[in-house]
């Protein structure tokens, strides 16, 4: 984690609120603006040093007055308020009335004080109990990108106008006891945290994860304008009813869809019937602000297991850059000019496409839950069959669905190749090359805890932070984080331990030797409510450092076919019950 300089703490001029007195909507407890006209800095003072954020940077962002924002699962609204009024309360043990029932708190806030700060607040449920939280916010100012909802080019200050600097806000989430309804909130007393927004996270109670990719960076595309791009992707369960989710995840500007569609795929970009169009708050489309998702609207569709579904979005304007997926190992297309997402066709799909842009879920009603794999590249299904499905993880899917004893969970890959647990390779922000994604511990939330109805969390990473330089105990401590953080959500935790990779350029003897101490660790500390050994499993007996050759796809680093497969038949499925 980043160390930062403290500066002069911000601090509330409000008076402590009276043990008696009755929780408030959050905007009656404003007391500070954060927004500035560029022409009026003098207007807004957030950090209690004259500087502001941007109103023309946040509407250029879709963050809008009034705007609704849904951000890691949780539902928040921007504040309706004008540039230079209250738009923010500083956290100093105010009661927020606040109803729902969920899995998460999500707090839209950020902290002044030169560093990361927070502590501890109280929710109050309907059933008369009580439970805290803690709250830690990063800074505005020196915060991680990575981990940001959204980040601004500029800075309006009193002393020099608008000047250049990334301003960044969070949203923050933090559990809640299972399966009790909130009444109020009681924030904490956290010198220079400021909350703009409050929101219960739907824990998405009666839907069921069945396909997923974790958003690996932004990236140029295209360009594209007016052209519509049809993705192909593998569910694990179905069910009869269908949502999408679209993540504009590390953007700066929104992306509008102008239509989407859903199919059962026959082959290529070829739809086996006319595909359905899916709606968003009742319209055709949706302008999704920079940082945020949109969901569909439930669709009644019904969604095979373990088949090929075809999403198709028309994207009306031009778009140099999106949030995407790199490593598809799967083609999809893009169309020639116009709308195409209703047509079952093929014809007008002249481009391939070897990402996954925008789309990061398909959610299926009913289902016990899903189980999320959590990993790199080997786990992204990299070296194996493209257009295969051939990722270890839809040979577990296929192999829940083949029996009887424990439930037929959703399996969502959330691998992402070059990813490690506790370095950033994508830096979190702006275009880049760079598409391993945010560290493990920074994509969490969003990758894992945020999954509908999500139950077990897999983690299968580590080789990517050894062969970089990292330490066996810094791999250690990430997964250890991993694990109480999991926990900490009521669900369960898996490990599975680090592959050997020997022969492969970089899986050097010094390296091998900081894998077996964590595979040691993860084998023997109990930390983690089930390990997996797939070490054990792929690993060959005379030669301990190297896989089998059987199982190698001849890089000395990632399984082929069957290596993977071996992987998912390795798996007792009773360990992923929680």
């Amino acid at each position: 984690m980043a160390l930062f300089t403290a500066l002069v703490p911000v601090t509330s001029t409000r008076a402590a609120p009276a043990a008696d007195a009755q929780p408030q909507p959050l905007e009656r407890l404003f007391d500070n603006a954060a927004v500035s006209e560029d022409a009026l800095p003098c207007r807004a003072d957030f950090d209690g040093h004259g500087d502001s954020l941007s109103a023309r940077d946040l509407a250029a962002a879709g963050w809008t007055p009034g705007q609704a924002l849904t951000v890691q699962g949780a539902r928040l609204t921007w504040p309706l308020r004008a540039p230079g009024e209250p738009d923010n309360v500083l956290a100093d043990g105010q009661d927020v009335r606040l109803a729902g029932r969920g899995d998460a708190l999500a707090f839209l806030a950020a902290g002044t004080g030169g560093a990361e700060a927070g502590g501890t607040g109280e929710v109050a449920y309907e059933d008369g109990t009580r439970s805290t939280y803690r709250l830690t916010v990063p800074d505005w100012r020196t915060g991680p990108l990575a981990t940001k909802a959204v980040a601004l080019p500029h800075l309006n200050t009193r002393a020099a106008g608008q000047v250049t600097g990334r301003a960044r806000l969070y949203v923050v989430t933090v559990p809640l006891v299972a399966e009790r309804t909130v009444a109020s909130v009681r924030l904490p007393r956290a010198a220079g945290v400021h909350v703009f927004a409050l929101a219960v996270r739907d824990s998405g109670l009666g839907w069921t994860g069945s396909w997923a990719a974790a958003t690996s960076g932004e990236a140029a595309v295209g360009p594209w304008s007016d052209r519509t791009v049809r993705l192909v992707v593998h569910t694990s369960v179905g069910g009869p009813r269908v949502r999408l989710r679209f993540d504009n995840t590390f953007a700066a500007a929104p992306v509008r869809i102008g239509s989407a569609t859903v199919a059962v795929r026959a082959a290529g970009a070829a739809a086996r019937d006319v595909p359905v169009p899916v709606t968003f708050g009742g319209a055709r489309g949706v302008e999704i602000p920079a940082g945020a998702q949109a969901f569909s609207d439930p669709l009644g569709f019904t969604v095979p297991a373990d088949a090929g579904l075809l999403v198709s979005f028309h994207l009306p304007d031009t778009v140099t850059a999106a949030p995407l997926h790199r490593l598809a190992v799967q083609r999809s297309y893009v169309s020639v000019p116009g709308d195409h997402t209703a047509e079952s066709s093929a014809a007008a799909f002249t481009t391939v496409l070897t990402t996954w842009p925008l789309l990061t879920g398909v959610d299926v009603s009913g289902g016990p839950g899903s189980v999320v794999a959590v990993g790199d590249s080997i786990t992204d299904g990299d070296r194996s069959t493209a257009d295969a499905d051939r990722r270890w993880t839809n040979v577990l899917a296929r192999r829940l669905l083949a029996q009887g004893v424990v439930p037929h969970y959703g399996v969502l890959n959330q691998g992402v190749s070059g990813n490690r647990v506790v370095t950033d390779g994508y830096p979190g922000d702006a275009v880049s090359t760079d598409q391993s994604g945010v560290s493990a511990l920074h994509r969490l939330d969003r990758d894992a805890f945020a999954q509908a109805s999500a139950r077990t969390v897999i983690v299968f990473e580590g080789v990517n932070d050894l062969r970089a330089g990292s330490t066996a105990g810094q791999v250690v401590g990430g997964l250890r984080e991993v694990a109480d953080r999991a926990r900490a959500r009521g669900l369960r935790v898996l490990a599975a331990t680090i592959l050997p990779c020997g022969g492969e350029a970089r899986c050097t003897a010094v390296v091998d030797a900081e894998r077996a101490a964590v595979n040691t660790w993860m084998r023997e500390s109990g930390v983690f409510d089930a390990v997996l050994d797939f070490d054990a499993v792929l690993r060959d007996p005379r030669l301990p450092r190297r896989m089998l050759p059987a199982y190698d796809s001849e890089d000395h680093l990632h399984p082929g076919d069957a290596g993977l497969a071996a992987l998912a038949r390795s798996v007792d499925l009773r360990l992923l019950v929680p």
